[in-house]
């Protein structure tokens, strides 16, 4: 990793809060001072760039998952010249939609996005949010993706909270800026 690089990591680093929260013993990281700051913002557009450009020069569309996902997804679908599209949680998207249901930690959820959001099957797609967990949001997203023919290149995030071994869930490549 360059000079560069590692100064950009512990910007990002200085702006991610943890909190005893929601319930006494869980760890959140919280990337809200993140999107506040300007250059931390720039950071993360700026490393996920950095990466794409090295390793997936070929994606065509960028993926947010509902709803931190689409901040950064857009800034950096607008930053290499590529559509963005959402995923959004069930009821969420007009017109015709495809979902898929998966399994949270606290119970049952819904991941869906429009009929349409795929121009051709084959399309190459980045896949982006804020934190990996457990891996099952990620793991439906890939999942939604696949229903739609497009083809998964990677799945990126700010946070890896390494200990929950949610990047074992996700059926593709798992890039994340800073682990836990």
């Amino acid at each position: 990793m360059s000079d560069t690089q590692e100064s950009k990591i512990d910007l990002v680093k200085r702006y991610l809060r943890s909190y005893d929260w929601p319930a006494k013993g869980i760890v959140f990281r919280d990337i809200s001072p993140l999107l506040k700051e300007p250059a931390a913002l720039a950071a993360v557009i700026d490393l996920f760039e950095e990466y794409v450009n090295r390793h997936h020069r070929e994606v065509e569309l960028i993926a947010g998952v509902d709803a931190r996902g689409f901040v950064f997804g857009a800034v950096l679908a607008q930053r290499l010249g590529k559509g963005f599209l959402m995923l959004r949680k069930k009821g969420k998207l007009p017109g015709p939609t495809m979902s898929v249901s998966y399994t949270l930690e606290y119970g049952q959820a819904e991941l869906e996005v429009q009929a349409d959001a795929v121009d051709h099957p084959g399309q190459k797609v980045l896949i982006i949010d804020d934190i990996l967990a457990t891996g099952g949001t990620m793991a439906a997203a890939c999942e939604l993706m696949a229903k739609q023919q497009a083809e998964v290149l990677a799945c990126l995030f700010v946070v890896e909270l390494k200990d929950l071994n949610g990047a074992q869930k996700v059926p593709r490549t798992v890039y994340s800026l800073i682990q836990y």
